[in-house]
């Protein structure tokens, strides 16, 4: 298979999942050209803005490849930039997928089995791929994602727009995708049978069960997009950004924008117990995980005093926690425990830490 060949068998691969037999699809937004051109073209809606985002993942940076599978990647190569384009309160559209590959690589059963990671969560959401690139990397994989989405006119949640007095929040569960990358590095790998493990468990398969659940918040996130929407064109969230960097990095972002300070309550970070059982027995800390390890991809979003009725208990089965709130900027960003409190530094990662 040459470099053409492949381009077409992925061509196909779109086609076949937007339920066509061309790249030329109109819906939505009117995608005017997609895979086969220089590049695709939209056609926006009146009252609709576009949103882009991009994300890469290297190899031994981001991803290791003899510790997570090719459709996990392709899922998650995938997944943090839908978790970008709903930190902006929007819908994912289009996606564009660029990867290169070592020559054993791209003669194996990779490739396929990236795109079936990457079209099932596409499909989920109803993303069609319209583009992208390959080419033949020396050592390393790397792969470069980028997502289009869309939202109502001027509805799009910055990160810029938080004022003192509003309520902090954070969706689902912090620290998981962190235990799951610490239990990795001690050697922890999926069950082969993962998908199959039963709902009434004994007790060593209840922890295994445990550790998979955790392997898979890091391997296979899953991206809020149900909750974006929601804040987006209810507008509920004031600002907001996904948690990738750690939620202590993560928050100094958003109050760096906004211009204000925070201040957090440590006994309402939501941490499942399920991190505070298996970290209990590792000697690894549940609070730091949840402060600074990241790759949650969980939403942190603030909300107006009176708004805060309005939200739902759970949209798509995931909850909402409220952990704080905006201060005035000369109050720092700070963290409470009991009486005591103390700053908050980010913590969180850092490509060029050290």
């Amino acid at each position: 298979m040459n470099e053409f060949d492949f381009i077409n068998k992925v061509r196909g691969w779109a086609a076949s999942r937007a339920g066509a037999s061309s790249s030329l699809i109109t819906h939505h937004s009117s995608l005017l050209a997609g895979i086969g051109d220089d590049a695709a073209v939209v056609r926006a809606d009146s009252g609709k803005d576009i949103l882009v985002s991009t994300d890469l993942l290297v190899e031994d940076i981001d991803f290791c490849r003899d510790t997570t599978r090719p459709e996990l990647l392709g899922h998650k190569a995938l997944a943090v930039s839908f978790s970008d384009i709903a930190a902006m309160g929007a819908r994912p559209r289009w996606a564009l997928i660029a990867i290169g590959l070592p020559k054993e690589i791209w003669n194996s059963e990779f490739v396929d089995s990236f795109y079936d990671g990457f079209f099932e969560l596409a499909t989920r959401y109803g993303v069609q791929l319209i583009g992208g690139d390959t080419s033949r990397t020396p050592e390393k994989i790397v792969i470069d994602s980028i997502v289009i989405g869309e939202c109502s006119t001027g509805r799009a949640v910055l990160r810029s727009s938080a004022e003192p007095g509003d309520q902090i929040f954070v969706t689902g569960f912090l620290g998981e995708a962190a235990a799951g990358l610490r239990l990795i590095e001690r050697g922890a790998r999926l069950h082969p049978q993962f998908e199959q493990q039963p709902d009434d468990l004994d007790a060593q398969a209840g922890e295994r069960h445990s550790i998979d659940h955790l392997l898979l918040r890091h391997l296979r996130p899953e991206p809020r997009v149900g909750w974006g929407l929601l804040l987006g064109q209810n507008q509920l969230a004031t600002a907001m950004i996904d948690i990738s960097d750690g939620l202590s990095s993560d928050l100094h972002h958003l109050s760096a924008e906004s211009k204000v300070g925070a201040l957090i309550d440590a006994s309402r970070i939501p941490i499942d117990h399920v991190v505070t059982e298996l970290c209990g027995r590792r000697a690894l800390d549940p609070l730091m995980l949840a402060l600074h390890g990241g790759e949650d991809f969980e939403l942190l979003f603030t909300v107006r005093p009176e708004d805060v009725a309005k939200l739902p208990t759970r949209v798509d089965g995931v909850s909402v926690t409220r952990i704080g709130e905006i201060k005035e900027s000369s109050h720092g960003i700070k963290i409470s425990e009991g009486a005591r409190v103390w700053d908050l530094e980010p913590g969180g990662w850092d490509h060029f830490k050290g």
